[in-house]
């Protein structure tokens, strides 16, 4: 039994709330059960350096988790002077997660700015911030559109991503802290729209796992994400 009670396949209360700030060309408030991620795009006329004259945009994110996200306190990475390295890890996950379902000649020389921040945590941060930033870059891309900035699809899929793991034995969909925390194999899943694969992150905690294994929490992704599509079709539509 999952201490949430839940089905082995069965995903946690799932909503995206979209326009939630104001001044954002792009919004989204992502709930995973208790892991609620506030997603901002922000639409900028400057390009990195490296990529101006190129005729091409960019997508990028940041990713932050508040200090009260956890049931501890946990102090603010801006005073500590550096980003930790599991922050820098997530926010290049989420930005390249991005740019695979972006048509970014199509997008002009503009970059959109992502960023996520995590107002409670109980696992699947990362996740939930993948699903929840395609939103808001789809608001951010319909904003664009609205002002005749862009012609063309510059989105070519949907893009999302979940957790799955093996607890107690048994491969489970969308992990939440307290399994998360016992699992003993940890993986993530980042998928496009039509089922392509993105990114595969899995460890094995404790004792490795089989292929069998890996093919069930395969199979367990594919489910959710496909759930997980569909919440941002209806979002958006």
């Amino acid at each position: 039994m999952r201490p949430s009670r839940r089905a082995p396949d069965e995903l946690r209360p799932v909503t995206l709330e979209r326009g939630v700030v104001k001044y954002a060309e792009g919004s989204c408030l992502v709930k995973f059960g208790d892991t609620h991620v506030l997603v901002t795009a922000t639409l900028e006329d400057r390009l990195p350096p490296w990529l101006k004259g190129q005729g091409r945009g960019w997508v990028t994110a940041e990713y932050g988790m508040l200090p009260r996200a956890t049931s501890e306190r946990t102090r603010r990475e801006a005073s500590a002077g550096k980003q930790s390295g599991r922050t820098v890890e997530i926010q290049r996950l989420i930005g390249r997660s991005l740019r695979t379902i972006v048509d970014l000649e199509a997008l002009g020389e503009r970059q959109i700015t992502v960023d996520c921040d995590v107002l409670q945590a109980d696992g699947g941060t990362r996740t939930a911030s993948i699903t929840g930033a395609w939103v808001a870059l789809a608001d951010c891309i319909n904003w664009m559109k609205a002002r005749n900035m862009i012609k063309a699809n510059v989105l070519r899929d949907n893009v999302a991503a979940i957790s799955c793991g093996i607890y107690n034995g048994t491969p489970v969909l969308d992990l939440d802290y307290a399994e998360d925390s016992e699992a003993q194999t940890d993986a993530n899943f980042v998928m496009t729209g039509d089922g392509r694969i993105i990114e595969v992150q899995g460890t094995a905690e404790r004792e490795p796992f089989s292929e069998a294994e890996f093919l069930a929490l395969m199979a367990l992704a594919r489910k959710g994400v496909a759930r997980l599509v569909d919440l941002q079709k209806l979002a958006v539509a």
